[in-house]
Order: structure tokens, then sequence, then C-alpha cells
């Protein structure tokens, strides 16, 4: 692992020397905080369930941007051949890019922490089902992370590599809302692999196997669908 630490240090970073990761942070708490607090105080109600319901979806498009570039630049510019004449697996690379995007969902996550509180000096606020939406939008945010990284493996093209993942990030999300004239039992199926199903679960402050298990296979098929890329490429 210690090769994949070493890459998530050098990923991590190379978030905040460039202008997009304050770019992305910005775009999202603008469009968290513009759709939370336009319909907030119109349901009077000290709760923060309208913030969760609408993650999904804003991650669907704040992930991909935050990905886009993992493996398609280095495959544009080849620093990729050069990484890997460091002493490092493809698997410490694939982690080491998961993990340090990951971690900078977290972080763009944590100022939105300030709106519990706000809403705590208004109301009684449930924190139970706040820490729940926080775990599920951790887990949501790696699931997409994952998907995004492998969109990125697929192309040399940034915008490509966005688009791509953007599009599986709303299929998984819109999967089980998409499907409504199937028979009830192809339904639940179908439901079952949704995305926001899961998610709205755990938002909820229902700490289900089956939902953390979902989110956990979700990354671990991207991600060992990217080393097969990444492989191939190689």
């Amino acid at each position: 692992m210690a090769g994949a630490i070493n890459i998530f240090r050098r990923e991590f970073k190379s978030y905040f020397i460039s202008p997009i990761a304050y770019i992305v942070i910005s775009i999202f708490l603008i469009l968290a905080g513009w759709f939370f607090f336009s319909t907030f105080f119109l349901f009077g109600q000290a709760e923060m369930r309208n913030f969760f319901s609408l993650l999904p979806i804003i991650f669907s498009f704040v992930v991909p941007a935050i990905t886009m570039r993992l493996f398609s630049e280095e495959f544009n510019t080849g620093s990729f051949e050069l990484i890997y004449t460091l002493p490092v697996s493809s698997m410490d690379i694939i982690i080491g890019k998961f993990m340090g995007a990951v971690a900078f969902v977290i972080v763009m996550l944590l100022p939105t922490v300030i709106y519990g509180i706000c809403i705590s000096f208004i109301g009684d606020l449930d924190w139970g089902p706040v820490i729940g939406g926080y775990i599920g939008a951790v887990l949501l945010g790696a699931a997409f992370t994952a998907v995004g990284l492998f969109a990125s493996s697929l192309t040399r093209n940034q915008i490509v590599a966005f688009i791509t993942g953007m599009s599986l990030c709303f299929i998984l999300t819109l999967l089980d809302k998409m499907l409504f004239f199937l028979p009830e039992s192809a339904l639940n199926f179908f439901q079952f692999l949704g995305a926001d199903y899961h998610f709205q679960n755990i938002s909820k402050g229902i700490l289900d196997s089956r939902d953390i298990i979902y989110f956990i296979s979700v990354c671990f098929v991207m991600l060992y669908s990217t080393n097969i890329v990444i492989q191939e490429k190689k």
C-alpha cells in the first residue's frame, strides 16, 4: 500500500494546485445552497432531507468533473508511462487516484455541515438522519468516483471522460425512476441497482448492510474494470 499512499498524496495535492478544484467546490456549494435554501423556508421544518434528496443529481455532475482528468490527462501528456517507471503496480495507481478523489469529495462536503449548524439554531434538528445522510454522501461519492475513474481510463479526452462518467452516474441515479412501466417484480430488481434508492435509505438514518454492500460493490466492480482497461493500454 505504500505505492498507493504515495499516489494518493500526489493526486490530492494536485487538486489544490490548479484552480479547477476551487471552481468545482464553488459550483457545488452554490448549487447545493441554492436548491436547498430556495425551498427550505417553504416547508417550515428543521431538517436537511431536501439537501440529501438533491445530492445524487448534483453529484452526477460534479464528481465526473473531479475525476475526468485522473487518467485522461496522464494519457494525453504521456506522463502515464513515467508513472509506470516507478515501483508501483497498476492497482496501486488506481487505488491511490481513487483515494485522492474521494478525499477531495469529502473536503467538498465539509462546508455543507454549516447548513446543519445553522438549522439547529432555527429549530430542533434531528442529527441522526443528518449523520446518516453524510455517511451515505461519502459512500455515494466513492461509488461515483469509481465510475468516473473508469470513464477517465477509457479515453485521453477529458471532455469525453466527463460526459461518459456523467452519463453512467445519471443512469445509476435515475435507474429506478425511468422503469416505472415494468412489472413490479422487475421494478424491484432494477430499483435495487439504483444508487439513489440505497442512498435515500441511508440518508434517513437507516444503516442497512445491503445499502453499504451495494456501494462497496459498485466501487469494487468499477475499480476492477478500470484495472482491466489499464492493463490493456499497458
